[in-house]
């Protein structure tokens, strides 16, 4: 890498370090949303691109983790965006490294925070939604995320649409007591690894009620016979599912493990 482009890193890193404690809200996250972006979107190399976020992730302070997250909430909007354009088709290295990022565990914060809030972190970074119990609406927004006693706010429902969830991030899954329905909709890095991982958490074995697969290319008959362990499962939906090529067999599979289970189908 050149001091050109050492200095042009560290630069975006001093500057959002400087800041974050004079500028705070939402004319914050939206300035450094703009200035990732447009980095990002320039000819850059993988190297390059990586020094910058990590420059960025590594402020310390409390003060600045929250504003730290609120950018990278922000950002990863916009690089969702950017991953499908057509110019950056070289970069999936970068974006695999970045969607890492936002899937690691901290268990100090599950700790600090409790199970559903830290997996709802993680989710909502992930651009997933939840349904906290006791609630219709759907919570999308990170920074709306409901503050209140420590474990006040039970996730009910995961609609991981779209999201960049992944084995990596899973261990959020195991504290949560209360979900009943999760929906898996063109994720493209779910795969069997990931459902023989939920089918093994005893708390969902228990509470799960309703699984959506669509659209996921990596899951195969492998990884939906798995789910036989979710021993409370009343809906399985599968749709889409290129990976599935035994469906007699391993929908008898199923129905033989839990004969209660309606399996709606839509596989070509």
């Amino acid at each position: 890498m050149s001091r050109k482009h050492t200095a042009e890193a560290r630069y975006y890193r001093d500057s959002f370090c400087k800041t974050r404690e004079e500028k705070k809200g939402e004319r914050l996250g939206d300035q450094w949303h703009k200035r990732i972006v447009q980095a990002l979107s320039g000819e850059r190399s993988f190297r390059k691109q990586t020094t910058l976020i990590s420059g960025i992730s590594f402020c310390s302070g409390a003060k600045a983790k929250g504003e730290t997250m609120r950018l990278l909430t922000k950002a990863s909007q916009g690089l969702n965006a950017l991953q499908k354009s057509p110019s950056l088709g070289g970069s999936r290295q970068f974006w695999g490294w970045l969607n890492a990022v936002f899937n690691k565990v901290d268990y100090e914060r599950i700790k600090a925070v409790g199970p559903d809030r830290a997996a709802s972190e993680w989710l909502l970074r992930c651009g997933a939604k939840v349904r906290f119990q006791g609630f219709d609406r759907w919570q999308h927004d990170y920074n709306a995320l409901p503050t209140g006693p420590l474990g006040k706010y039970k996730i009910q429902a995961i609609n991981a649409m779209e999201s960049c969830i992944m084995y990596r991030g899973f261990d959020h899954l195991d504290g949560l007591e209360h979900l009943e329905e999760m929906k898996f909709n063109r994720c493209i890095y779910i795969e069997d690894t990931c459902m023989e991982r939920l089918s093994q958490i005893e708390n969902l074995q228990a509470s799960l009620r309703r699984v959506e697969l669509v659209s996921c290319g990596n899951v195969t008959d492998k990884g939906v016979i798995a789910l036989h362990r979710l021993r409370n499962l009343e809906r399985l939906f599968l749709s889409d599912l290129p990976g599935i090529k035994e469906t007699e067999k391993t929908v008898e599979r199923l129905q033989a493990a839990l004969p209660k289970l309606t399996i709606e189908l839509d596989l070509l």
